[in-house]
């Protein structure tokens, strides 16, 4: 497939080109031994309903529970990490008479506050702050059929919530802040969906990474430096993104100074301004969403090739998925005040809608904006 390279744009999404070189600090999923075999004297204690004091620990509870149990957690601050290899567990936070909450604090030097391994499906998590762990609030890998519900994740290093190779998951009324990478990341997963959530003070809102069947809808991402990202990456297992649905969301006033770590990843050089992105994603659809004085750009639609055509990297390098965005819709979408102030050095005006001119069956319809790039988009029927 023909990709249209305009050269002004090169340098707009060069940020990109860390982000693709390391991308896979997310494919690793380490695990210690300890919680491998943590889950051996799990069955001893068949109690369907079990309650943690304050001052009490719930990984204590988790490791006496057989699975299926119901963690109610009374009202106070936890200094505890916690691990859950066990299916259908239920942590689920209690309100105190005063509104009392439950909090997760890390106890010293944490990485993580939360993980669910492979044999967590089921795994419910209600009612809780986490806060100040040292990579991410809650970590899940390969878990079936999860929700996450009201939690909120705090100063968590680089991830608030962060399911991957997931399937069947709802993320609905958490808030994420002052992460240095994403505040609620999908990754390589199927069927999840992300609403009503708030993101703010992160450097992106909400990402989701070579996933496919994912709705992101009624979110509000305001303060980040980008609110919404979608993208298809290579090096991944999963090589494929498609089905991807984002609507009904308020992405508004991602300005935020970027704040990641130097010399990460893509998060560390994504332009402050952007509202939403999509970078290579197939059958994407962004329709009705409110898109609003976002400095540099409100809705972007690129090729994950121009990383390539960037950074000199061989085309062997994107073999292994085919990286131009087909297929996508771009509609109804109220876009106002985007690109008023777009970074210095850009070569590119400000805009509300951006296209790089790659791939195929990509249309903009029934959008409300003031400027586009470049200035005639191609109409749905």
């Amino acid at each position: 497939m023909t990709i249209k390279f305009r050269p002004c744009l090169f340098i707009i999404f060069a940020f990109l080109t860390t982000y693709s070189l390391n991308s896979c600090k997310k494919e690793a999923i380490p695990l210690k031994d300890s919680e491998i075999g943590s889950s051996a004297n799990s069955q001893r204690q068949a109690t369907a309903e079990v309650v943690v004091s304050s001052g009490s620990s719930i990984q204590a509870a988790v490791n006496a529970a057989a699975s299926n149990t119901t963690i109610r957690i009374q009202p106070g601050t936890y200094n505890e990490a916690i691990v859950v290899n066990k299916s259908g567990i239920k942590l689920i936070g209690e309100e105190g008479p005063n509104g009392q909450s439950v909090v997760i604090q890390n106890p010293g030097d944490e990485e993580d506050g939360i993980r669910v391994l492979d044999a967590g499906d089921g795994f419910v998590l209600k009612n809780v702050t986490i806060q100040n762990f040292e990579e991410n609030g809650v970590f899940l890998v390969r878990v079936n059929g999860f929700t996450l519900s009201h939690v909120s994740t705090i100063n968590n290093g680089e991830y608030g919530l962060f399911p991957v190779r997931c399937s069947n998951g709802t993320i609905e009324h958490c808030s994420a802040t002052g992460h240095t990478d994403t505040g609620i990341y999908v990754g390589q997963s199927t069927d999840v969906t992300l609403e009503f959530n708030t993101v703010f003070a992160n450097v992106i809102g909400l990402e989701i990474e070579n996933c496919s069947d994912i709705i992101v809808r009624k979110n509000h991402c305001y303060d980040n430096v980008c609110g919404i990202l979608s993208v298809l990456l290579p090096g991944l297992t999963v090589k494929t993104s498609s089905g991807i649905l984002i609507e009904q969301n308020q992405v508004n006033n991602n300005n935020h100074v970027n704040f990641a770590e130097p010399g990460g990843g893509f998060e560390a050089i994504v332009p402050s301004g952007s509202g939403i992105l999509i970078v290579g994603t197939d059958n994407t659809t962004v329709k009705d969403n409110k898109v609003r004085d976002n400095n540099f750009s409100g809705i972007a639609l690129v090729s994950t090739l121009i990383l390539g055509a960037i950074a000199g990297i061989p085309p062997a390098a994107f073999a292994d998925i085919e990286p131009n965005p087909d297929g996508d819709k771009i509609t109804g979408n109220d876009l106002l005040r985007n690109g008023a102030l777009p970074p210095a050095g850009l070569p590119l005006p400000g805009n509300d809608l951006l296209w790089d001119g790659s791939g195929t069956n990509n249309c903009w319809s029934q959008n409300s904006f003031t400027i586009s790039i470049p200035s005639a988009l191609p109409v749905c029927n």
